[in-house]
């Protein structure tokens, strides 16, 4: 992809966090990568999504060096770097504020899989991270947030690995969600998703609080029918 395609990919990807009410004011961030390039487009730091323009998107290497830009960076800039260094399958980061998964955040608690809803886009509940040490908070505090989803997703003794795109999204204890895609649309369209599912949890749960989780076979089947080499959603 040329870059002015990336950059206006990515302003287009912010703009719809707006549309969607994901975002107030400058409480949240998009970015794409340019793999063949090795180089991220993202969102610049604390300017206002009214006046966007993609010339004003920022350009900058995976080591967060600016290349293209005269305006400061998001500074979720290291999150995002890290991200597409340690999850190679994906082309798109989102990260908002939104109401619903905020809370579930805060509460350090992740999002159940609870139904179908959830199983079409997220195969299994999405995952939130530890909480962040004093330590951690004191030092590279943007670049050890991206750790700790990093460690989420991770295989332990107890878990096996979660692969970021079947689970694309993650709840940063105290903080918010991170989204990504395959590219800049898709991560979008995944935080959109994740805001309404995390809504969903809630007042399921505000309703029944100790609701069982969505069947094996019920998740397997409406996450298939959307993902992998047989989905049968959709005009093929």
């Amino acid at each position: 992809m040329l870059l002015k395609d990336l950059r206006t990919a990515v302003l287009d990807a912010n703009l719809e966090l707006v549309k969607r009410g994901l975002v107030l004011y400058t409480f949240g961030n998009a970015s794409g990568i340019d793999r063949a390039e090795g180089l991220m487009v993202i969102k610049p730091s604390g300017v206002d999504y009214d006046g966007l323009r993609p010339g004003q998107m920022v350009v900058t290497d995976l080591d967060g060096n600016v290349v293209e830009g005269t305006l400061k960076p998001s500074s979720d800039l290291e999150t995002h770097t890290l991200l597409y260094r340690e999850f190679p399958s994906i082309g798109a980061v989102v990260h908002t504020h939104s109401e619903f998964a905020t809370s579930f955040a805060q509460a350090g608690m992740e999002i159940p899989a609870l139904g179908t809803t959830h199983a079409d886009t997220f195969y299994g509940p999405v995952p939130c991270t530890a909480p962040l040490s004093d330590e951690a908070i004191g030092g590279r505090y943007v670049h050890e947030t991206g750790l700790a989803i990093v460690r989420r997703f991770a295989a332990t003794d107890e878990r096996a690995a979660i692969d970021p795109l079947a689970v694309p999204a993650c709840l940063v204890a105290g903080h918010a969600p991170f989204c990504w895609g395959r590219d800049a649309h898709e991560a979008a369209h995944n935080a959109v998703v994740l805001e309404y599912c995390a809504k969903l949890a809630y007042n399921t749960l505000t309703l029944k609080p100790d609701a069982d989780g969505v069947s094996q076979a019920l998740l397997d089947r409406h996450y298939f029918r959307k993902h992998g080499p047989g989905k049968t959603y959709g005009q093929g």
